[in-house]
């Protein structure tokens, strides 16, 4: 039986999640449940489609002519490594045809002798790592999870070189403590493969995502960040 992967949605001209434009696909189903997600739909396992490496390929190919700075397939979801086989069977393929391959992964899933989640990450041109905390009792009250295996993929993916984007998402009174963010910079300091660290400002657009599908939501009434707040952070996390 061929590769099929569970997939939810696509979003043909992707600007933020991996260099240049990019055509994003969303796999279903994801082992955190972090507080402030704005795709509590892709948690479960279940597809909206099932499709091979080879149909997500040729449907992304349509629109080559598009991406522009180093652009091609990027895979999110929910959590990419939760089907690695898939994975990995459609960035090799991808790299036959010349397109560039980017995962966005929170990394629960990381297991140093889980070969298909390596050959995943081996097969991905850059990796987009979130670190949604640092300390790991603030990592498990935001997703249910602690981070161990977050900070252990960090590790070896600076060991194994690629490059890297560390992602994290600022939520008022939640992920912008400054003694986090400033552990966070001196773990971000011991990796040579990162490329760069991105601070994402918590918004509110998945709230009716939430209401939807009946889950109460745990950041009712917290605000976006304000401006000062996420230069603050970046001051920290971001500066060379």
């Amino acid at each position: 039986m061929p590769t099929k992967g569970k997939i939810h949605s696509f979003e043909t001209f992707g600007a933020a999640d991996g260099p240049g434009v990019r055509f994003i696909v969303f796999l279903s189903g994801c082992g955190f449940r972090c507080a402030y997600c704005h795709n509590p739909d892709t948690w479960a396992r279940p597809a909206q489609v099932e499709m091979s490496p080879d149909e997500v390929l040729s449907k992304a190919l349509r629109y080559k002519t598009y991406w522009r700075g180093g652009g091609g397939i990027t895979l999110s979801g929910g959590e990419p490594l939760l089907q690695p086989e898939f994975a990995a069977e459609l960035f090799e393929a991808a790299h036959k045809a010349g397109v560039t391959t980017c995962i966005d992964t929170a990394a629960g899933p990381f297991r140093r002798d889980d070969e298909p989640v390596l050959r995943a990450l081996a097969a991905s041109d850059t990796v987009l790592l979130d670190i949604k905390a640092f300390g790991p009792e603030l990592h498990r009250r935001l997703t249910g999870a602690d981070n161990s295996a977050v900070l252990d993929c960090a590790r070896y993916l600076a060991e194994t070189g690629k490059p890297v984007w560390i992602r994290h998402v600022l939520v008022p009174g939640l992920t912008d403590d400054p003694h986090d963010l400033e552990n966070m910079r001196k773990f971000i300091d011991t990796l040579p493969n990162i490329k760069r660290v991105d601070v994402l400002p918590y918004h509110e657009l998945g709230i009716a995502k939430w209401k939807e599908l009946g889950i109460p939501y745990r950041l009712e009434g917290v605000p976006p960040p304000t401006q000062d707040e996420v230069e603050r952070a970046k001051r920290i996390l971001c500066a060379k």
